[in-house]
């Protein structure tokens, strides 16, 4: 009979008990340590009692994968999508289910990319983390593209970015600071993201500010031209500092981002729990599923901002990360509780440099072998808050010691970056109104 307290691993459909050399060798990274703070330990004791072994592992993976996880209540929201977009339900509804049907989706495929790592090694499994840590970005960014949304890609990706510097880092050293008073943290990991975050702000900067420069020289279409040009040489440009920073995480200072953990830490995602095969045909499904619902989601954000009363801006920029990303976002706070900064500075800080400097350029990338002409220039009052964004948690980060006060400032910029978002619904309003009533008044003329 199977103990509890005793890894098991699936293999020909028998269970086997895991060896302490069998066992992922290396620390885990912050991602890793964050997700599983909100996986429940399995109690195999039943199912290790089915005789026939193709049920048996069949039931397993089944209570790894979709009971393992606290999030499993979210769950039937994705039928509820499919059954709402197959039957015509209001487009809002279709909205708000798929993105509750979301948010486990991008937990467990962060539990299966790590259980697909213990077989594999730290290494690959570093590299399929680092591919697939934003998937729901990654797919959602390219359905709006291959629809035309422009806006939709690069409002989402940008929220990305905004709601791990300021949200989740900034709730993170607020809560750590209430019950810890002071936190200290390593410098070092903190430094080369904040300095890869400001080479993507350099590359989102310059496209806007050749746009103004070159409008003012020459005709808009030139300047368009001129701006996609230099926003495509610049995505170059980040893949290439991506993969640097790969090397550097994986490979040369690898140190620096493991995470070793201590014996308080939650030890229910420790060991492999299901085979390498189960694992790559659950993502595989998984993916599947987070592509239909980000379907789903990019063909009626427009009608749930007309519903709601809400920018469609909004919506992609703090209403979409939220709920995409609530798993890693909220075991990032946990650790904070915990006093391991390290874990969650990890965490917010990682994600928003893979959305800044992979996420983002190969969109653009992908955009140009689709002949959809999509730049880096991200408008000024987004670019403008990116920019401050980047900064101030730059400024936050400098001295390797926390405290509530500085989550609080980085959870008030968010809060004044939201409610510019948020009024900007009104502004859309008022500028299309007097458009409304120029042609209102010129069609009672042409019928008078």
């Amino acid at each position: 009979m199977a103990s509890q307290s005793e890894p098991w691993l699936m293999e020909n459909g028998t269970l086997k008990r895991l060896t302490k050399e069998s066992r992922h060798g290396h620390g885990r990274t912050a991602h890793n340590l964050s997700s599983s703070s909100l996986r429940k330990k399995s109690d195999l004791t039943l199912v290790s009692k089915i005789q026939f072994g193709c049920l048996r592992k069949f039931l397993i993976n089944l209570q790894e994968v979709i009971l393992g996880t606290k999030l499993s209540i979210l769950f039937p929201a994705i039928p509820l999508a499919i059954v709402a977009q197959s039957f015509g339900f209001g487009r809002p509804w279709i909205f708000a289910l798929s993105l509750l049907g979301l948010t486990p989706l991008a937990e467990r495929v962060s539990f299966l990319t790590e259980q697909i790592a213990y077989f594999t090694g730290p290494t690959v499994g570093g590299l399929l983390n680092a591919t697939c840590g934003n998937a729901t970005e990654m797919i959602i960014a390219i359905l709006a593209l291959t629809q035309g949304k422009i806006d939709v890609v690069k409002f989402s990706l940008l929220g990305s970015v905004l709601s791990n510097l300021l949200l989740v880092l900034g709730t993170s050293l607020f809560c750590g600071g209430i019950i810890n008073k002071e936190q200290s943290y390593d410098r070092r990991q903190a430094d080369v993201n904040a300095l890869m975050l400001m080479l993507s702000l350099l590359c989102h900067l310059l496209p806007l500010l050749f746009g103004y420069a070159a409008s003012s020289a020459s005709s808009a279409s030139t300047a368009a031209a001129s701006t996609l040009h230099l926003s495509r040489a610049s995505s170059i440009v980040m893949l290439a500092a991506y993969i640097a920073y790969l090397v550097f995480q994986l490979w040369t200072h690898r140190t620096l981002f493991e995470t070793e953990e201590t014996e308080d830490d939650d030890v229910s995602g420790e060991e492999a729990v299901i085979g390498f095969w189960s694992a790559f045909a659950w993502l595989a499904g998984m993916t599947l599923l987070i592509a239909l619902l980000s379907e789903y989601v990019v063909n009626t954000i427009e009608e749930a901002s007309t519903t709601w009363g809400l920018s469609v801006s909004f919506l992609s920029i703090i209403l979409l990360p939220i709920v995409g990303n609530a798993a890693e976002h909220a075991g990032a706070i946990i650790f904070a509780f915990k006093n391991k900064l390290d874990i969650s500075l990890g965490v917010a800080l990682g994600s928003a440099t893979q959305i800044a400097l992979f996420v983002i350029p190969l969109c653009v990338i992908v955009a140009w072998t689709m002949g959809v002409d999509m730049d880096l220039n991200f408008n000024l009052m987004e670019t403008g808050s990116l920019g401050l964004a980047i900064i101030a948690t730059a400024f936050t980060l400098q001295d390797g010691t926390s405290h509530y006060i500085k989550g609080l400032i980085l959870l008030l910029c968010y809060i004044i970056i939201a409610a510019c978002f948020f009024v900007s619904k009104t502004q859309e309003d008022d500028n299309n109104a007097p458009n409304l009533g120029l042609q209102a008044s010129s069609q009672s003329i042409f019928r008078a």
